[in-house]
């Protein structure tokens, strides 16, 4: 049995955002900066990775 897909979505988020983190304080730890900000950049899209995206646009409402 398959899991869902958006469960798998979301550990595979929260494994970037986790190694992301890791990057971000090893890059403050030997005071790399370009790996300092690797490591933000990749929270950043781990974060994008495990919202939903919703391709519904809301309908107008008419004026009375």
């Amino acid at each position: 049995m398959s899991e869902p897909k958006s469960t798998v979505t979301t550990r595979n988020a929260t494994a970037d955002a986790l190694e992301g983190s890791i990057k971000e304080a090893i890059g403050k730890l030997i005071g790399d900066g370009k790996v300092e900000a690797e490591g933000r950049a990749q929270q950043s899209m781990s974060v994008e990775k495990a919202s939903p995206k919703s391709d519904v646009k809301s309908k107008p409402r008419p004026k009375p």
